[in-house]
C-alpha cells in the first residue's frame, strides 16, 4: 500500500518538523526557489517556509545558486583567479554584454566583481586569456598516447568526452581503449528483448541465421568473428538497411545465450528463446530478472558500446568490459571491495600501461550512485598501481555529462566541437544504442534522448564562452575548427596526486554525511 500525503495536510501544524533532503546541482533552482522566494503554488517546496521547523540538508550541487553559497564561495579563502573567472563570467550574463564590451564601471558597479585584488582596466582580459589558454590546450594534436577511457555505464564516455576521441582516434600512434566498468543491463527493458528475441526466432525459422548450421558453432564457432557482426551492422548503417541491422543485433543475442547457457544445438537454443520469453512474459520491468537474463541484456549493451566505437575503426579487443561486482542493478547496491571492483581496474592498468585515464568525476548525489562508486574504484586503482609503477606522467581527465556540469571557471581544458560532431553524436548514438532510442529520459532539461540533452549541454556550454570571448571571435576566427564551433566540453586534467587528493576528499564528506 501507498499512501500519498500533500503539502497542505504536511504544514497544517505548524509545530511539525520537515525534513527535506536534497542532492544534485539538476535540482539547484527548485532549492532557490523553495529557500529564497516567497510562497507560491509555483514552487511546492515553498510551503516548508510556514514551518519554523522544517531543515533542509543539501549537497553543494543543490546549494550551487543559493545566495549564501554564492556569497561563501567568493568571501571564504583567499582569492583565486578561478573567482576571478567566475566574477566576470557571472557579470556579462547577469548584464548580457559581451566580455570585450564590458569596462571598468561595469565591474566596479558587480557585487563580486568589485571585490577583485587590483581591479584595472586589464582584469577582463586576463579572464579572456586564461580562458583562451583553456581552449588551445582543448585543440591540442596528441600523440603517441595509450588512452584508457572508462565510463561507469554504456554511453557515459560518448557523453562526456566523444568529440576528444574522435580527434584522438585519428593518429595511428595513438592506442585506445574503451572500458564499461558496469554491466548496465538495468537500460534494456523486458519489452526491449522480448522482441528481439521473437525476431531471432522468426530468422532462424526462415533459415537467415546460417551461423547455427555450421558443424562446430555450438562447440567454439559462437566465439570468433564478433568483429563480423560489428562490421555487418556498420556496413547496413552505410546501406541504410534495417532488417539487416536487426539481423546484426540477432546474430550476437545468438552467441550471447549460446556463451551463457552453454547450448549445444538449434533445438537446445529454440528452447533457451522460449524460456527467457516465458519468463519475461510472467515479471515486470523493474522486477528482477534471473542472473541469466540480466547477463544477456548487459551483452546486449555491451554489443552497442563496441558498435559506437567502431565507428572510428576500435576493434572489439579494445572495447572492455569488466562488470564490476558491486553493481547489481537494484538501488541499494553496495560499496566497492578490492578483489570485485578495484582489482579489475587495476588488472588492465598493469596490462594497457595506460598515460591517459578518463573517468567520469560527478561526485555522490549528482547523478547515479553508480557514477560516484565508478570514481572511488578507479581511484583505488590508480593508489595501488602508483605503488608499483612511476605514474608522475600519467595524466588523469575527469569529465561530467547530463547529470552533472562543470563550470568554465572549474576546469583546465576546454574542447571546442564542431557542428559536425554534434551531428555525429546524434547518429552514432540513434544507430548504435538500440536498447536507448525509444527509452525516455525525463530531466529539468528535456524529455529526450541523452544525445539530444548532450547537445543541448555542449551547445549551452559554447555560449558562456561566446559571451566572454564574444561572437566574432569565433565566425571570423583564422581557425577552420573555431569558425565551425557550435558547442564545448569542459573537462579537469589533472596528474595522479591531484586526483587522488580530489578523490578521497569527496570519500571523506560522503562518509562524514553517514
Amino acid at each position: 500500500m501507498v499512501i500519498t500525503i500533500g503539502l497542505g495536510t504536511i504544514c497544517h501544524n505548524q509545530n511539525a518538523k520537515a525534513i527535506v533532503y536534497a542532492a544534485g546541482e539538476a535540482i539547484a533552482d527548485t532549492i532557490k526557489s523553495a529557500l529564497e522566494n516567497g510562497p507560491t503554488v509555483i514552487s511546492p517546496a515553498t510551503a516548508f517556509q510556514k514551518l519554523e521547523n522544517s531543515r533542509f540538508y543539501l549537497t553543494d550541487g543543490a546549494a550551487v545558486k543559493l545566495d549564501d553559497s554564492i556569497d561563501n564561495f567568493y568571501t571564504s579563502g583567499p582569492w583565486t583567479h578561478q573567482k576571478t573567472e567566475r566574477a566576470v563570467m557571472d557579470l556579462c550574463k547577469k548584464i548580457t554584454k559581451y566580455g570585450p564590451k564590458l569596462d571598468l564601471e561595469d565591474l566596479k558597479a558587480d557585487k563580486y566583481c568589485k571585490m577583485i585584488p587590483n581591479l584595472d582596466e586589464n582584469t577582463v582580459q586576463s579572464v579572456i586569456e586564461s580562458i583562451l589558454a583553456k581552449l588551445h590546450k582543448g585543440m591540442e594534436k596528441e600523440v603517441n598516447q595509450i588512452y584508457y577511457h572508462t565510463g561507469p555505464h554504456h554511453d557515459d564516455i560518448m557523453l562526456g568526452i566523444m568529440p576528444s576521441t574522435n580527434r584522438q582516434s585519428r593518429d595511428a600512434s595513438n592506442e585506445l581503449h574503451f572500458s564499461v566498468l558496469t554491466s548496465g543491463f538495468t537500460a534494456v527493458t523486458n519489452r526491449f528483448l522480448m522482441d528481439l528475441l521473437s525476431d531471432t526466432k522468426d530468422l532462424m525459422n526462415d533459415g537467415k541465421i546460417e551461423m547455427v548450421n555450421y558443424p562446430d558453432f555450438f562447440k567454439d564457432g559462437y566465439k570468433y568473428k564478433w568483429d563480423k557482426d560489428i562490421y555487418h551492422y556498420l556496413d547496413n548503417i552505410a546501406a541504410q538497411n534495417a532488417d539487416e541491422k536487426r539481423r546484426g543485433v540477432c546474430h550476437r543475442a545468438i552467441r550471447a545465450m549460446v556463451s551463457i547457457w552453454g547450448i549445444k544445438s538449434k533445438d537446445g537454443l529454440r528452447d533457451v528463446i522460449y524460456e527467457v520469453i516465458s519468463a519475461l512474459n510472467n515479471s515486470y520491468d523493474g522486477g528482477k530478472n534471473p542472473i541469466k537474463i540480466q547477463k544477456l541484456k548487459g551483452m546486449i549493451r555491451e554489443f552497442e558500446e563496441e558498435l559506437v566505437w567502431a565507428h572510428y575503426g576500435i576493434m572489439v579487443k579494445n572495447v572492455h568490459h569488466l562488470r564490476l561486482s558491486f553493481y547489481q542493478g537494484t538501488s541499494t547496491t553496495g560499496q566497492p571491495d578490492y578483489e570485485g571492483d578495484v582489482l579489475p581496474i587495476l588488472e588492465d592498468f598493469r596490462k594497457y600501461k595506460p598515460t591517459v585515464v578518463s573517468l567520469a568525476m560527478d561526485p555522490q548525489g549528482s547523478g547515479p550512485d553508480t557514477h560516484y562508486k565508478v570514481l572511488q574504484a578507479i581511484a583505488r586503482a590508480v593508489e595501488a598501481w602508483s605503488k608499483e609503477e612511476d605514474l608522475s606522467k600519467l595524466r588523469i581527465v575527469g569529465y561530467r555529462n547530463v547529470w552533472f556540469k562543470y563550470n568554465p571557471w572549474d576546469v583546465e581544458v576546454i574542447v571546442p566541437v564542431s557542428l559536425n560532431s554534434l551531428a555525429t553524436l546524434e547518429k552514432s548514438f540513434s544507430e548504435c544504442y538500440v536498447t536507448q532510442v525509444n527509452a525516455s529520459f525525463p530531466s529539468y532539461q528535456l524529455d529526450g534522448k541523452f544525445s539530444e540533452l548532450t547537445q543541448r549541454v555542449w551547445y549551452d556550454q559554447h555560449k558562456q564562452i561566446e559571451l566572454l570571448l564574444g561572437k566574432d571571435f569565433f565566425y571570423q576566427n583564422e581557425s577552420p575548427l573555431l569558425r565551425a564551433t557550435h558547442g564545448m566540453v569542459f573537462h579537469r586534467d589533472l596528474n595522479v596526486e591531484q586526483f587522488l587528493e580530489e578523490a578521497f576528499k569527496l570519500e571523506k564528506s560522503v562518509i562524514g554525511m553517514g
